[in-house]
């Protein structure tokens, strides 16, 4: 029973109406506006889902307004500093952190999984060679439930937890061979005697040619990435995870519907977008030439890579990316890469420009994360891609949590209807 009520009054003299308000741990409180059209006949309008929860969860907590990102409570700050990816993706999928023997049979799970099907490899031949790597990862995950109909069985908790292991242990395999098709370099199959994060760039970079040695400041570079990235609360692609699951579809199904979504340059495809303005930028010398255009609305111009939606301060993961971005160009000695020299004087005039700072527009976790992909040798339609690895983890713990939640529903927003009205049929030879 909600402690707390709202009041809906109307000034036609219909009598006012209540709603329940509920509390959560953290964050705002929420009206539960459930039995609105019930009892009034009305419907929210809030485009973009702005102002609306929905869902209960217990995973990821944000404060856009001072910064704070929370993975099952903990601060991501503590956690990109002491934990291995998996170890993160443990806590994020069941709740606690792994005590050393659940993350020893957790990690050997994983990494005994990593291979996909044989015939899987095949999958790739009927795409082009110039596909972008996102078209790729979708129809290769989505391709999944076709080759594992033993884990399909969403009402099975034994089932989800076997698909769980699953993605998590082939996402970084059908990446690395996105990459590797796209390049006509040829597959390599996972090791067992690398960890999660020096399998991915082993199977990403490693050629038959050559022994492959992981880098420790890389593989860190890498893992601090994919932490960051595991997880961001109901995101657009994580949204669409939860609505593809609420009908009832595959979990192999439900993740190619949320890669689907992160391709959007507004979304996952925002690091993209990073290196394509530099790319137009071009020079140190037209940067301040560029930002002046920025502050033209008219002009349309946009700083990618800076100011958050959710985010009204500096953006958590990038304080924590910078640093990272910083590691590597300098163990690569890439620090007077012309590239990599215009990124970090963008940062600097940005960060000191009043109408930046007055607009609270920080460089976001997207502006360094796609330098630390170039870096790393990554082509730029790879950058996604390696988001969706990431993330896959954070779309399986919300999928389960939604197949859990006995308020869960079938997803099916209503609209404000602004077309023509009921109206007569006008046979063809009597229109005018």
């Amino acid at each position: 029973m909600a402690e707390k009520l709202a009041t809906l009054s109307f000034h036609d003299g219909k009598p006012s109406v209540d709603f329940p308000i509920y509390s959560g741990n953290e964050g705002p409180d929420v009206i539960d506006v459930r039995a609105l059209y019930g009892k009034t006949g009305l419907f929210t309008y809030d485009p973009g889902f702005m102002s609306t929860a929905s869902c209960r969860s217990s995973i990821t907590y944000i404060d856009g307004d001072v910064g704070i990102l929370q993975y099952r409570g903990y601060p991501i700050e503590n956690l990109v500093e002491t934990c291995s990816f998996l170890e993160v993706a443990y806590l994020i999928l069941f709740g606690e952190l792994p005590k050393k023997d659940q993350l020893d049979t957790f990690v050997d799970t994983i990494t005994h999984h990593t291979m996909v099907h044989e015939q899987l490899s095949r999958f790739y031949n009927g795409f082009r060679r110039d596909a972008h790597p996102m078209a790729v990862m979708c129809g290769v995950v989505g391709a999944l439930s076709a080759f594992y109909h033993d884990s399909i069985d969403i009402n099975d908790a034994r089932s989800r937890e076997i698909s769980a292991y699953r993605l998590i242990a082939k996402l970084p395999t059908i990446t690395a061979m996105t990459y590797k098709y796209t390049t006509g370099q040829p597959f390599m199959y996972p090791r067992n005697n690398l960890s999660y994060v020096e399998n991915f760039l082993y199977m990403t970079f490693g050629t038959p040619c050559e022994d492959w040695k992981p880098n420790p400041v890389l593989t860190r570079a890498m893992e601090r990435i994919l932490i960051l990235h595991a997880d961001h609360e109901q995101n657009a692609s994580t949204s669409t995870v939860r609505l593809a699951g609420s009908t009832g579809a595959n979990p192999f199904a439900c993740i190619s519907a949320g890669i689907a979504a992160l391709w959007g340059p507004a979304h996952g495809g925002a690091n993209e977008a990073v290196l394509k303005m530099l790319d137009y930028i071009g020079d140190v010398k037209n940067i301040p030439q560029f930002l002046e255009r920025v502050k033209v609305k008219e002009d349309h111009t946009m700083l990618m890579g800076f100011g958050h939606r959710v985010y009204k301060n500096y953006d958590p993961r990038a304080r924590i990316i910078q640093k990272t971005c910083h590691e590597v160009l300098e163990a690569l000695d890439l620090k007077d890469d012309k590239l990599f020299k215009l990124a970090m004087a963008l940062e600097k005039i940005a960060l000191e420009d009043d109408y930046f700072i007055k607009r609270k527009l920080y460089p976001n976790v997207d502006f360094y994360s796609g330098i630390v992909y170039k870096a790393l040798g990554i082509p730029v339609p790879m950058f996604t891609a390696i988001f969706a690895l990431a993330r896959t983890v954070g779309w399986i713990a919300q999928w389960n949590e939604m197949l859990g939640d006995a308020d869960a529903k079938i997803g099916r927003p209503r609209q404000l209807f602004t077309g023509a009205a009921r109206r007569d049929f006008v046979p063809m030879g009597q229109r005018k």
